[in-house]
C-alpha cells in the first residue's frame, strides 16, 4: 500500500466511509488502532468528568470482540491465550468506565492496546 492509498484510506475513515482492506493483518492492524483510539477518548471523556461518547464506548466494545474472536487458540498456544487476556481486561475495563467505576482504568488498557500493535506493525507483511 502507497502513501496515497494509506492517505486516503485514513480520510475516508475519518469521513466515516467504509475503508476497504487487502488482507487479514491489515483487518486486526485498523481494529487495534481504532480500539486504542477509542481507548483513549473514553479516558480523557473520564477524567474531564464528561460523559463517555457512546459512540467510542460501541466502538470498543466491537473492537474487542473483533480481536477475541479471530484468534485461533489451536495455532496461537500461550500467545493467543495471553492476547485474549489483555483483550478481556481491557473489555472490562470500557464496563467499568460505562458504569463509571472508580477503578476503571482505561489509560492503561490503552497503553496495553498500543504495545499490541506497535508490534502487530513490526510483523507486517513485506510487499
Amino acid at each position: 500500500m502507497s502513501f496515497v492509498d494509506a492517505r486516503a484510506q485514513y480520510r475516508r475513515a475519518e469521513a466515516g466511509a467504509p475503508v476497504v482492506l487487502d488482507n487479514p493483518h491489515q483487518i486486526i492492524q485498523v481494529t487495534l488502532r481504532e480500539l486504542e483510539k477509542s481507548l483513549t477518548v473514553l479516558s480523557h471523556a473520564m477524567a474531564q468528568g464528561q460523559t463517555l461518547p457512546d459512540s467510542h464506548l460501541n466502538r470498543a466494545f466491537t473492537a474487542i470482540y473483533i480481536l477475541q474472536s479471530s484468534l485461533d487458540f489451536e495455532q496461537g498456544g500461550e500467545i493467543a491465550t495471553n492476547l485474549f487476556q489483555v483483550y478481556e481486561y481491557c473489555r472490562l475495563k470500557v464496563v467499568s468506565a460505562f458504569r463509571r467505576e472508580p477503578d476503571a482504568t482505561l489509560t492503561e488498557a490503552a497503553t496495553y492496546i498500543r504495545e499490541i500493535l506497535q508490534a502487530w506493525d513490526g510483523i507486517a507483511p513485506r510487499g
